[in-house]
């Protein structure tokens, strides 16, 4: 019983690098969608800019509803502009084979 009390107290020692590679939060959304917010400190009046910034609030909310991330959702939106048909690289990057025996 004692270790079983000693494992939880070692674990909850632990806890904050388990926490590290958390994303940040703000107001329950990840940070990263919330940086048009920041285009307003720079003018509060600007209407077109507070649409922007609660059209993109609303896009990331339903994504993270849906199950995506911030960047998984940057991924996918690559994704869908590049299209299934991606050119290869160009034949001078291509890496040959050497043998230095």
């Amino acid at each position: 019983m004692a270790d079983a009390a000693q494992d939880t107290a070692e674990e909850k020692a632990n806890w904050h690098w388990r926490n590290t590679m958390m994303p940040v939060r703000f107001f329950n959304l990840d940070a990263r969608a919330a940086i048009p917010f920041c285009l307003l400190l720079l003018r509060l009046t600007a209407i077109p800019l507070w649409i922007l910034a609660f059209v993109n609030l609303m896009i990331f909310r339903y994504l993270e509803n849906k199950g995506l991330t911030f960047p998984a959702a940057m991924r996918t939106l690559r994704g869908k502009i590049t299209g299934p048909n991606r050119p290869a690289w160009v034949s001078l990057r291509h890496r040959t084979m050497k043998d230095f025996g």
